[in-house]
């Protein structure tokens, strides 16, 4: 049993349980995934008030979904995070960046890592049944497609690993936008969900991830290629991943610039300008990044990692922003054409 729960030199210096269990579902990185998550419920429910969705929704109805959301999406990344610790933890114990996880320590062991993970991501896909039934089947699917295509098969195969499998990170606005409709998505079909704004917000964060990411890699330059985990600048080099970099952040801004062309979108024109000034601050931090930078004392590239913190701060408030915009009754926005909704 001990072999399955800790090893001898890691229950020496045991942090305690509790703080092994938030180790290994990686608490701080889920935050701005339930951000994403509870931004979506928002924005539904107050274009349901705006009498701009077929629905009607309380404020007691809201509530009940956020905390439903909060929970199983904590629950059910955090397993799935640390069914990602037990497949990696041949890897971890060969980067800076790992070395400090449960596993590596010997907190933990890896068999016990993956019963914790499957118990509590099983548990937390279940809680969204609790709101409909498409909330629970795209976190189940997020955790399918995070532990099986990218962890088990493509992180170790492909430099394109963090473009494909940043599908499993995008589908937390999926899920909180699923859980507000609920009834109101009366078919069978899981992709459909009453509207393209969570489609949207889905592509948001689909597109932000390799940006985001292969400026992580480019910060730890090298620490990758010793676990031979192909990432893109490892494979392709520095000057090849900022170029591919800048290519998304492209993509982000016409993504952005959907209210313009799009008016059915169900997004008003001010989205178009806040997503377009924040998606210039953010693109200006991956211009600026120098493939042929001098690492510093720590070797890491400075500026990379400036892109790589500043992604976070872009993502969250891209949300948060849309839901103030929201907030704004539509005769006073100027909303743009029909809905279609």
């Amino acid at each position: 049993m001990g072999d399955v729960v800790a090893s001898q030199a890691g229950a020496e210096n045991h942090p305690g349980w509790l703080k092994v269990f938030i180790q290994l579902m990686k608490l701080r990185v889920i935050v701005l995934l339930q951000i994403t998550a509870v931004c979506a419920i928002l924005v539904h429910d107050l274009l349901s008030r705006h009498e701009l969705l077929q629905i009607e929704r309380t404020w007691s109805d809201t509530f009940f979904t956020i905390i439903i959301t909060i929970i199983g999406g904590t629950l059910s990344a955090g397993g799935s995070n640390s069914i990602n610790m037990w497949y990696d933890s041949d890897i971890d114990k060969l980067m800076t960046r790992t070395q400090k996880r449960p596993i590596p320590q010997g907190y933990i062991s890896p068999v016990g890592a993956l019963i914790f993970g499957i118990i509590i991501s099983l548990l937390g896909s279940s809680v969204f049944f609790l709101l409909h039934w498409k909330a629970a089947f795209w976190s189940f699917f997020s955790v399918a497609f995070y532990v099986l295509i990218y962890s088990m098969w493509l992180k170790r195969r492909t430099p394109q690993n963090i473009v494909i499998g940043g599908i499993a990170g995008a589908t937390p606005p999926l899920i909180g936008w699923a859980g507000a409709a609920g009834e109101s998505l009366n078919n069978l079909n899981p992709l459909d969900l009453g509207s393209p704004i969570p489609w949207m917000l889905f592509a948001l964060i689909f597109l932000w991830t390799p940006p985001h990411f292969w400026a992580l890699a480019l910060y730890r330059s090298g620490e990758y290629a010793r676990a031979e985990v192909p990432m893109m600048n490892e494979v392709k080099g520095a000057e090849y991943t900022v170029k591919q970099s800048k290519i998304y952040c492209f993509l982000l801004f016409l993504l952005g610039s959907v209210p313009c062309f799009w008016p059915e979108s169900g997004l008003p024109l001010l989205w178009a300008f806040i997503a377009g000034v924040l998606t210039l601050w953010y693109s200006i931090s991956v211009w600026n990044i120098d493939p042929n930078e001098e690492f510093d004392s720590n070797g890491r590239m400075p500026k990379a990692a400036k892109s790589f913190f500043r992604s976070l701060y872009y993502l969250g408030w891209m949300f948060i922003l849309l839901v103030l915009i929201c907030i704004i009754p539509p005769d006073l926005l100027g909303w743009l054409g029909p809905l279609g909704l």
